[in-house]
């Protein structure tokens, strides 16, 4: 299947499980995870109309960025893992970082977009699962005051929560981490006053169906739409 088969496959399947959930489809916004694949691959899903992709190398992302400089509708997410010293290459590259788990990385980016005059917006990296290999939160004190820090700067607009689950953990533990995150959104929302905080970063190809059930609003699928990792 083309990387545009796929994709009208994958769309299908969110607007499905959508539907079924009681919630727009319209509201759920597909990241394509472009991680490891080609310029070449990038342009096959924009002609079929995806505009939004995830990276999570800073250095692999750069090259791609450049090579696509001329579409204007491209829209750029950081998803992996940002080392402070890679701070830099961001304003002038993304549009939206789903992985803030610091009031030391929150002052990083506020200083680097104040020196560009850029805004951007902002997630903050919640785990849940308490994996090692992976970064986020685990606790809402911690995740209240980075997300007061966020708010309280100028350049970066805190739009809600991201989260990777564990791998594995079936049905039922996946779902109820995915209920905690909209829970958490919710109650920052309502302690910050802040109705733009609305984004839950939440579901991969595997289980982006149980993560639009719990109030998803961004979905990051890669192997579905580019197949297996290179």
């Amino acid at each position: 299947m083309s990387v545009k088969d796929r994709l009208a496959v994958v769309q299908q399947q969110i607007n499905q499980a959508a539907i079924q959930s009681g919630r727009t489809p319209e509201d759920i916004k597909l990241i394509a995870v472009s991680k490891t694949k080609s310029v070449e691959q990038i342009r096959e899903a924009l002609a079929a109309k995806q505009i939004a992709f995830g990276e999570n190398r800073i250095q692999e992302a750069l090259g791609k960025i450049e090579a696509l400089s001329s579409n204007q509708q491209v829209e750029w997410h950081f998803i992996g893992h940002l080392q402070k010293n890679k701070v830099k290459f961001c304003p002038e590259n993304f549009q939206w970082i789903h992985t803030v788990e610091s009031i030391e990385l929150t002052g990083k980016l506020e200083a680097r977009f104040a020196l560009a005059k850029k805004k951007i917006n902002v997630l903050i990296q919640v785990n849940l699962s308490r994996e090692e290999s992976k970064s986020g939160l685990q606790e809402w004190e911690g995740i209240l005051r980075v997300a007061e820090t966020i708010s309280s700067g100028h350049w970066l607009k805190f739009r809600g929560l991201m989260t990777i689950p564990a791998p594995d953990l079936g049905e039922i533990k996946t779902r109820k981490i995915y209920e905690q995150m909209r829970k958490w959104r919710d109650k920052l929302q309502y302690e910050l006053n802040a109705p733009e905080i609305t984004e839950l970063s939440m579901g991969m190809t595997a289980d982006f169906n149980w993560a639009i059930q719990e109030g998803a609003t961004m979905i990051r699928i890669g192997t579905a739409i580019f197949g297996a990792r290179n």
